[in-house]
């Protein structure tokens, strides 16, 4: 009976331990590169800040928080209906996580932590952004079946500046034009080490640690 027991306690810790980021589409990084340039003769779609949103999901041994950014600017450039340029600020200061809502206390100590010297510093670093540098039409025959963002349609590289440190970083997305506005979805992972957030990090902190894959998911709606 005990050994029972043990066995499953014992599960129970690795059950948790295994606490992984979403399923979602993983963000190739790769150095920066020229910022694509907009086509003169191409249409400007500025960002509905209001209606738009970037969402997050960070994991932990003992279960996930999600939270969200709001954008402070951005705009698509679209030629003939096809995405040509782009980029976009994100507001840091606006971080608000979403799962503690009934719990005030732990919402904001979480928010306050997130927003400190060691996550995104936002005193020092109050803006994030991200300016596209090259799209692609999505080709599902050369794209593999490892895709897993429903319905995509194009590839977007762009370069994300956050803190001090910009990576380029590709990914698939969902970008569609409808009654003059255009809309655009994507869902990622990247890895908040490659921007220098290496806090809790190392798995050797064991209870500690904050699985330093991050979920993004945006939703962009232009006016």
């Amino acid at each position: 009976m005990r050994t029972h027991i043990r066995l499953l306690f014992f599960m129970a810790i690795l059950a948790a331990a295994c606490q992984q980021a979403p399923k979602a589409d993983k963000a190739e990084v790769t150095d920066v590169q020229a910022v694509k340039q907009p086509d003169e003769n191409g249409h400007h779609h500025r960002l509905d800040t209001a209606a738009s949103h970037l969402f997050w999901i960070g994991t932990k041994p003992t279960g996930e928080h999600k939270g969200s950014f709001r954008f402070s600017s951005g705009e698509l450039h679209m030629k003939d209906s096809v995405l040509t340029s782009g980029q976009f600020v994100i507001d840091i200061r606006s971080l608000s996580n979403i799962d503690l809502a009934t719990q005030p206390d732990m919402k904001k100590k979480l928010e306050t932590e997130l927003l400190g010297p060691n996550f995104f510093d936002a005193a020092q670093f109050p803006a994030a952004r991200f300016e596209i540098t090259e799209v692609q039409e999505f080709n599902p025959a050369t794209a593999g079946k490892d895709v897993l963002l429903k319905d995509a349609n194009y590839t977007i590289k762009g370069n994300l500046t956050i803190k001090d440190v910009s990576k380029n970083i590709s990914f698939p997305a969902k970008i569609v034009r409808k009654d003059g506005k255009v809309m655009a979805t994507a869902d990622f992972n990247i890895d908040r080490t490659q921007w220098g957030m290496t806090y809790r990090a190392d798995k050797s902190v064991q209870d500690k640690l904050i699985n330093s894959i991050v979920n993004i998911r945006f939703e962009i709606v232009t006016k």
